[in-house]
């Protein structure tokens, strides 16, 4: 079941070119220490009324929607920041593990690229995971994005660690169009989803 993300603020969808079933969103984090945003579309500019403290990208793919960017600082996983630094200018990197401010938590989860990178937010009544496209909704069901660049040993051992996060609400990169963009969940189903998504990757499927 899904319910609103009350505490999430989302840009406009917009449709990947290479997979139009497909639409991508950022989020605005409202928070008193610096509101966030998290992963990139076009057009950010403008997206927003609040303004933007720091924003984090999952991977470099995302650096391919920048027009009209943001006015906030990029941090990026430095796996990645030569494919973001193509387009957007990096503020900041990272490498490992980490927490800002008590609620926002960095977490690297190499695989769909070098540097992809999970968000963890604890608003204060229910923790969001933001994985980018390494989960992302597909009708409604968690698809990985293995690609022929991807590590998938690496891959495979990011699932394991996304699979015991605790976290209330997925929040990929990447939904089906009309389709909700989050998807509430609980231990036992993300285990049972995630693990589902870890024994296709063993058999050498790419989703």
């Amino acid at each position: 079941m899904n319910t609103q993300v009350a505490t999430l603020v989302p840009s406009q969808p917009q449709a990947l070119p290479f997979a139009p079933s497909l639409h991508v969103r950022a989020f605005l984090l409202p928070r008193s220490e610096g509101n966030l945003l998290v992963y990139s579309t076009d057009g950010l500019a403008t997206a927003f009324e609040k303004p933007v403290a720091r924003h984090y990208l999952n991977h470099g793919h995302e650096a391919m929607f920048a027009s009209e960017p943001i006015d906030a600082p990029v941090f990026v996983h430095e796996g990645d920041r030569g494919s973001v630094e193509e387009a957007l200018h990096v503020r900041g990197t990272f490498s490992r593990r980490h927490t800002l401010d008590d609620d926002f938590e960095v977490i690297p989860t190499p695989g769909h690229t070098p540097g992809a990178t999970a968000y963890l937010w604890d608003d204060g009544e229910r923790r969001h995971l933001f994985t980018g496209d390494s989960i992302y909704l597909s009708d409604g069901e968690w698809i990985a994005a293995v690609l022929d660049s991807s590590d998938r040993a690496a891959y495979l051992e990011s699932l394991e660690l996304i699979r015991d996060l605790e976290f209330d609400v997925l929040v990929p990169w990447a939904a089906t169009a009309g389709a909700p963009y989050h998807a509430d969940t609980n231990r036992a189903d993300t285990a049972r989803r995630v693990d589902a998504i870890i024994a296709r990757l063993r058999r050498g499927d790419n989703a």
